[in-house]
């Protein structure tokens, strides 16, 4: 007779629950991947900065010594306060400017310079007049004015205080399009502005960024209707002229320029000649004088903002890719490599961004598709 043995020698879990502990290990496993990947990347996150008041488009976001962002636009002009995450309403300009550039000057003020206004008869109107915003009595007040009306230029503060205004466009008779080489400089300390050497190549839209040697680098941009630009020159402040510097890889409008702490310029994005988008970025070295293709952009884009973070690291916040989108990426100067980051709450494009003084980035205003505006605005914290 055979002997009885125990029922059970030993505890086998049922196939159902080793199932189950086989998944769960997979979640927790692929949670932690996810974190590392994220914390390799430098993930940051997205948080909601209240409603813009008044400024749909938010042309411009300056942030001042006291440590607010001024918005300015045609539409008015409010002032963010990181502190305790609102806007208020603040004194707006004379003139109700759009494409106009906006300047800090040393002194704390705020320099608006051109643009042009819309006029029912006429359409658009350049404008020559600037104005200067007082952080102190949130007020604007005339300054002199520009020799040439203009917008679409750039406006550049030296290191010697002044501002350097260059290029720019215009409407002429007949529905023609003037385009600018001619350039000027405003002195804080007198109100007024004197031509200075002209561009080699007359020029809108381009970009512009004042190199650690004291000189300014601007870059493509629109010789005329859907005319693009490769070419680069450098203004000298000490002799006032421009010289020709070595030609981008290829023609670009609607990029970014950004001034990394290495001393090169990083360009992005924007669009070729014949308006197809870029995801393709480049190198500026002053010391060569030459442009060096970088690591490309997730996709092509235009309309977003490139911000240079304290890190070193340059942020590029929403844009255009056919549709506007909510995407953010991360550019490390020490790999040439672009890595995504966390996602804005809002798909935009053609917004402003600025860096506040606690390092993070403030976007606000823009589009959330072709037809509509938005008034929101969020910060990003790396």
């Amino acid at each position: 007779m055979s002997s009885l043995k125990p029922a059970l020698t030993t505890f086998h879990a049922p196939a159902a629950l080793k199932r189950l502990l086989v998944a769960v290990l997979a979640v927790l496993l692929l949670g932690a991947l996810t974190a590392l990947s994220a914390l390799a990347s430098g993930s940051g996150t997205w948080t909601p900065a209240g409603n813009l008041l008044s400024n749909s488009d938010a042309a411009f976001l300056t942030v001042l010594q006291n440590g607010q962002a001024l918005a300015a636009s045609a539409y008015g002009a409010e002032l963010y306060n990181p502190a305790t995450g609102t806007w208020t309403t603040t004194g707006s300009m004379n003139a109700a400017r759009n494409d106009f550039t906006a300047t800090l000057l040393n002194n704390g003020q705020v320099l608006a310079v051109g643009g042009y206004r819309n006029d029912p008869l006429k359409g658009a109107v350049a404008l020559a007049s600037a104005e200067l915003y007082n952080p102190t009595t949130g007020t604007w007040t005339y300054t002199g004015s520009l020799h040439t009306a203009r917008w679409n230029h750039s406006a550049t503060l030296l290191q010697n205080g002044e501002v350097l205004v260059a290029g720019g466009e215009s409407f002429g008779s007949g529905g023609t399009t003037n385009v600018f080489a001619s350039a000027e400089l405003y002195n804080p300390a007198t109100g007024t502005w004197t031509t200075t050497g002209s561009l080699k190549k007359a020029r809108y839209d381009q970009t512009a960024a004042l190199l650690q040697n004291g000189q300014m680098l601007v870059a493509g941009g629109n010789a005329g209707v859907f005319v693009g630009l490769a070419s680069a020159e450098l203004y000298t402040p000490s002799t006032g002229k421009w010289t020709t510097t070595g030609s981008m890889t290829i023609v670009r409008r609607g990029h970014t320029m950004t001034l990394l702490s290495n001393g090169q310029a990083l360009v992005a994005g924007g669009s070729d000649g014949s308006g197809n988008l870029l995801a393709s970025t480049e190198l500026y070295t002053p010391s060569t004088g030459t442009w060096t293709l970088t690591g490309s952009l997730p996709h092509p884009l235009d309309g977003f903002t490139a911000t240079l973070l304290t890190n070193g690291k340059v942020l590029a916040a929403a844009g255009n890719d056919g549709g506007y989108i909510a995407d953010a990426e991360l550019y490390d100067p020490s790999t040439g490599v672009w890595t995504v980051t966390g996602s804005l709450n809002q798909a935009r494009a053609y917004q402003a961004a600025a860096l506040l003084q606690n390092g993070d980035v403030l976007v606000a205003g823009g589009a959330y598709n072709v037809y509509c505006p938005t008034y929101t605005a969020e910060y990003y914290t790396p």
